[in-house]
């Protein structure tokens, strides 16, 4: 039987199951903890700022960051199109509408000129996204929302350990958000973060994350009984122990994880960088990619359906790219963006992950060149 190359693998063992017993012998596993606190004083140095949160996914922090910035009712947020649709669904679910722009061909986030433009007198922030890690265009938007007096906050899903202009994800913003995901570059199987600057938005974003008020390790050193009362409902959000415990490891894993990354997508450059049915992905001088995604675009004369087909059978596991949000029903839009449909239609993610050997590489740049030169994935 052929052996299978995954399109995705975390790097876990050892280390990650001390952590986790570890955290058992302390007796609390629940959310907010200790082991919490220590994953994000540790993850904000990472990231360049003065604060993070743990939460439970990304779509957690990302509605927490949408709150705290104030979005609501009556309220529209621009939003990178090329994204997976939790970026959108945060929106909706403070009461404010997304509006899409349309992206750049090249590294797929927002393209500034389309987000001007989709500039009303509701707009009241920009929610830029980092497709597969690389960062968007984040001193033109900073100006973009400087000058039309916007927030502007940060979909850095996938951007662990990446930079702009030297400076880290997440450090690139008013808000940003992360996500621990299984297939993301650190990972704890589930979890995310959300990271500022600013105290007054930690602070809120910590209260709301705790069902409205502050979590118990606050009140662990009290002398007296302190009774929390409720002002504001909030949500549970919180990331567990156990899983923060995880994050303490792979984060110190992350410089290792992303140099065998950068290393497979090296290789995949050099051995597939002269398939004329293919455009591999670039990294901007100025940015480093943190590569957790490696997304080719296959020429429009090839079948993708029957290109996915044929390097499953060939054991390469592979899917579409991401979303072209405006396209999905949930939103109910009549919106044109014909640069982040085409993408969604021609895409094709094959394996990438820090595992990743040079010979699995070898096996899926084989693979890829004989499928797409046959005569049977043309369309």
């Amino acid at each position: 039987m052929t052996d299978v190359v995954p399109l995705g693998q975390p790097t876990v063992g050892e280390e990650e199951l001390a952590a986790i017993a570890e955290v058992f012998t302390t007796g609390w596993l629940s959310g907010a903890g200790p082991s919490c606190r220590a994953f994000e004083q540790a993850f904000a140095a990472t990231v360049g700022t003065a604060h993070a949160l743990a939460t439970s996914n990304c779509g957690s922090a990302l509605h927490l960051g949408l709150e705290v910035l104030g979005a609501g009712p009556g309220d529209e947020v621009i939003v990178g199109d090329y994204t997976f649709p939790a970026t959108g669904h945060s929106v909706m679910w403070t009461g404010a509408t997304p509006v899409f722009a349309d992206v750049r061909p090249d590294i797929w986030s927002a393209d500034p000129a389309a987000v001007e433009a989709a500039i009303t007198p509701r707009t009241v922030g920009i929610l830029a996204v980092d497709p597969f890690g690389q960062p968007a265009d984040y001193d033109e938007l900073r100006a973009i929302a400087d000058k039309h007096g916007l927030w502007l906050m940060e979909d850095a899903a996938c951007s662990a350990g990446a930079t702009y202009k030297g400076r880290p994800a997440g450090s690139l913003a008013d808000v940003a958000t992360f996500s621990f995901h299984g297939r993301k570059g650190i990972t704890a199987g589930e979890g995310g973060a959300l990271v500022t600057d600013r105290t007054d938005l930690a602070d809120h974003a910590r209260k709301l994350h705790t069902y409205g008020i502050e979590p118990a390790l606050t009140r662990e050193a009290s002398t007296d009984l302190p009774v929390p009362s409720f002002d504001e409902a909030g949500y549970n959000y919180r990331l567990s122990d156990v899983a923060a415990a995880i994050m303490q490891v792979q984060l110190r894993r992350l410089p290792t994880l992303l140099a065998n990354r950068r290393r497979a997508a090296a290789e995949y450059a050099e051995l597939l960088g002269d398939l004329e049915l293919v455009t591999l992905p670039v990294e901007l001088a100025d940015r480093e990619h943190p590569w957790q995604s490696y997304v080719i675009t296959l020429d429009p004369s090839l079948d993708r359906g029957v290109v996915a087909t044929e390097l499953r059978a060939r054991g390469v596991q592979c899917n579409f790219g991401t979303y072209a949000s405006h396209l999905q029903p949930v939103y109910g839009l009549k919106q044109q963006l014909p640069v982040s449909a085409d993408l969604f239609a021609r895409h094709l993610a094959v394996p990438m992950h820090a595992n990743l050997t040079s010979e699995q590489v070898r096996t899926v740049a084989t693979a890829v060149r004989d499928v797409v030169t046959a005569p049977t994935s043309r369309r």
